[in-house]
């Protein structure tokens, strides 16, 4: 969740939702942007510091009309996958690798916009004119240069078949491959009242252009002197991510590779029939690993700070200043704009944050209507650790529901505790954020640090064990561990290697 300065349209309109097991609608926030100033050296090669006088972008494609579509809508992907990542050695190190791909690429000439997306997401994508886009959530599950540029390939070769421009000739109301949209969801308890949760839709490619950016892509690799089995290789990675996602069934994956790259079975066979007419697999081409690895390591895991962290059954957010827990049996998701919790037999739990403005009384905030289907009779004031809180009961159709506000200097948090009609699980669920809810200590929050990939050598005395038991952030620490290396059923691990792993 970020912070409030971001949340503050919630506010002005109602928000208080039921949540299901099957999802929940957020609040739409306005995000802030920063301007985008990634370069592309010429012609870049390894061991060689980069020009003194760089190919800027914004100069070379300021007459360009393909680059003018891509700059208006690159804000806008910006904002829905969390801003950019900035991190000169992982800049350098994207850099690298695109720099390789355009020197082979079907227009040498064809000039580049690189920008890292703050976002756990497993993405990559290009705009027509050169905007090229990257995750760091794709960037730690690589596990060498080859597989990023095996990517990164594809969607030069989108930009270079003029894939965005021949869509927009087909179809006049998409002119481009991506936009944002506004996806319109139901509340049962509000009945007619929706909120429009912003989310990023990509303009599905046909097939065929699929089918051709993998064979430029692929050729792309070999003459670059990467690996072109790296394409079905990390084909197969995204699609484990994918299966490792799907055992939370609120996992959003609308903003992931696959959701808008089919991965059929017979697209990778066609791959590695592609990359096979170039050599024999593991004979030909460089992988990258060792820089690669090198370029990543610390690279930021999950949540961003901005965001605030989850801990096993705890949210806490340093700047906000604030924690709290969940029952051992939920599973929090923290979205950009609100905290969700999911627990058996259908209960949920939601948390945001409005600013107060001139609000003077809480329970008069509980009953000032943005709640529906309040009982009035039930609201009280009340405090929560030594903080000015309200509580009040609703319920609707099929919910019943505790409503919690909870004022700290000049904000206003918010939860809301939703279990189907009639469940015993409300009081002891409500009770346990009421009780945990809390403002941290100045020790806290210099504590609280980001989770980040670490790159490790692997030790005489190491096993999978050993490794899987130095994971954070996850509860399903061995799966997450061979997920992120690539590891296969029944691999094990030789002293000396250099393997990844998820910590502080």
């Amino acid at each position: 969740m970020r912070p409030l300065r971001r949340l503050r349209a919630a506010a002005a309109r109602p928000s208080t939702l039921p949540l299901t097991r099957a999802g929940a609608v957020v609040v739409a926030a306005a995000l802030a942007l920063s301007g985008c100033q990634s370069i592309l050296e010429q012609a870049y090669q390894p061991n060689v510091a980069p020009s003194d006088s760089p190919q800027i972008v914004d100069e070379v494609q300021k007459n360009d009309p393909r680059a003018q579509m891509g700059a208006r809508e690159h804000p806008r992907i910006v904002a829905s996958y969390g801003g950019e990542y900035h991190d000169q050695k992982t800049e350098r190190l994207v850099a690298r690798i695109a720099g390789a791909l355009t020197a082979v690429s079907e227009n040498p000439t064809q000039s580049y916009r690189i920008t890292i997306l703050n976002s756990p997401a497993i993405n990559a994508f290009a705009l027509p004119g050169g905007y090229l886009y990257v995750t760091r959530g794709l960037l730690a599950l690589a596990n060498d240069a080859s597989e990023v540029a095996a990517v990164l390939s594809h969607e030069m070769a989108h930009v270079t078949a003029n894939h965005g421009i021949e869509r927009q000739k087909r179809e006049e109301a998409e002119v481009i491959a991506s936009r944002v949209v506004a996806e319109v969801l139901s509340s049962d308890l509000a009945g007619k009242q929706a909120l429009a949760r912003g989310k990023l839709r990509l303009a599905a490619f046909s097939r065929q252009q699929e089918l051709q950016a993998d064979v430029i892509g692929i050729r792309m690799l070999g003459e670059a002197g990467y690996d072109p089995y790296a394409a079905p290789r990390f084909l197969d990675s995204m699609a484990a991510y994918a299966r490792f996602s799907s055992v939370d069934p609120d996992t959003d994956q609308s903003l992931d590779f696959l959701s808008s790259h089919p991965n059929a079975p017979q697209r990778v066979e066609l791959a590695r029939r592609h990359a096979r007419a170039q050599g024999i697999e593991g004979k030909v081409g460089d992988r990258g690993r060792e820089y690669y690895l090198a370029g990543i390591d610390g690279l930021l895991y999950g949540d961003s700070p901005e965001e605030g962290f989850v801990r096993g059954q705890t949210f806490l957010h340093g700047k906000l200043g604030i924690r709290f827990d969940v029952p051992a049996d939920f599973r929090i998701d923290n979205k950009v704009d609100a905290v969700l919790a999911t627990g058996p037999e259908d209960t949920a739990i939601r948390f945001d944050g409005v600013d107060a403005g001139d609000t003077d009384s809480l329970t008069n905030y509980l009953t000032s209507g943005w709640v529906a289907g309040l009982k009035p009779e039930t609201v009280q004031e009340t405090t929560v650790n030594g903080l000015s809180a309200a509580t009040a009961r609703a319920t609707a159709e099929r919910w019943d529901f505790d409503v919690t506000v909870v004022r700290l200097n000049n904000q206003i948090f918010r939860f809301l505790t939703a279990v189907p009609k009639g469940s015993p699980r409300l009081e002891q669920v409500s009770t346990v954020l009421k009780t945990s809810f809390r403002k941290m200590t100045p020790q806290e929050i210099a504590s609280l640090k980001p989770l980040r990939v670490r790159v490790i050598t692997v030790g005489p005395r190491d096993s999978l064990a050993t490794m899987a038991a130095r994971m954070m952030g996850t509860d399903r620490k061995l799966d997450l561990f061979k997920l992120i290396n690539a590891m296969p059923a029944g691999a094990s691990l030789a002293p000396g290697q250099r393997v990844k792993i998820i910590s502080e």
